[in-house]
């Protein structure tokens, strides 16, 4: 059966045995066969560089999508918010293609934007700025530069303050934005977006310019999983409990 699947927000660490075994279960049971696997995001709980591959966990994570595509499903990664020097030795080594964000695809006759998300939260200006600061070309040299323990110690005192700083912002402002959901979707010419970064799955319909449109927004990993199977019949949501 012709069918993809959609998974971001793993969030991955050694620290959080349940996610990565959830992981790997899902590579090994669910996926086989499947003609795509697309990651929208947050692959890791947080990513300082590509010569941090030598890290014992992250080489298993790389074995195992590596494997995946071996097996004949193509593995697509897409940068989230907490791994976006995720770069090509990674990709290399897990087997796996880079998308950029925005990226459409035709999904058995259906044109569909994926994302990961955060750049649809526009009403966090504080994060917008930050996001446009480190993804620039001028803080990555320098951010690289840093010795391995110098970059880990630099990226939980971030994650530290980006936590203290979500309780201090409302729920909607944390949200996507619909004006810019409805943009993205104008823009690029689709009715169906696929999406993460936001922890709150389920599916949206909304109308733009009056055409029937969908949101499909994909679960994070930290509590359980979960995964968009798209097939030509349409789109399926399901749950992966941990252990």
């Amino acid at each position: 059966m012709q069918r993809a699947l959609f998974i971001s927000d793993l969030h991955l660490s050694a620290e959080r045995p349940a996610a990565n075994e959830a992981l790997f279960a899902f590579l090994e049971e669910r996926v086989p066969g499947a003609d795509s696997l697309y990651i929208l995001g947050d692959l890791f709980e947080y990513w300082i560089g590509d010569d941090d591959l030598e890290d014992p966990f992250h080489a298993v994570v790389a074995g195992f999508l590596k494997r995946t595509a071996r097996q004949g499903t193509a593995v697509l990664l897409m940068h989230g918010n907490r791994d976006f020097l995720v770069s090509a030795a990674f990709c290399a080594a897990a087997g796996t293609q880079l998308l950029p964000d925005p990226t459409v695809v035709d999904l058995y006759g259906t044109p569909t934007l994926l994302m990961h998300g955060d750049t649809l939260c526009t009403d966090d200006a504080a994060y917008q700025d930050w996001r446009n600061t480190c993804r620039g070309d001028a803080w990555q040299r320098d951010f690289l530069a840093r010795p391995l323990d110098a970059r880990r110690e630099t990226m939980l005192g971030l994650r530290a303050q980006s936590e203290a700083g979500k309780r201090e912002k409302s729920a909607q402002i944390m949200d996507v934005s619909e004006t810019a959901v409805r943009d993205a979707l104008r823009a690029h010419g689709c009715t169906r977006l696929i999406h993460g970064h936001t922890h709150r799955p389920g599916r949206h319909a909304l109308d733009v310019d009056g055409r029937a449109c969908e949101r499909w927004v994909l679960n994070d990993w930290y509590s359980r999983g979960g995964y968009l199977e798209v097939t030509p019949a349409g789109v399926k949501a399901a749950v992966l409990p941990f252990a």
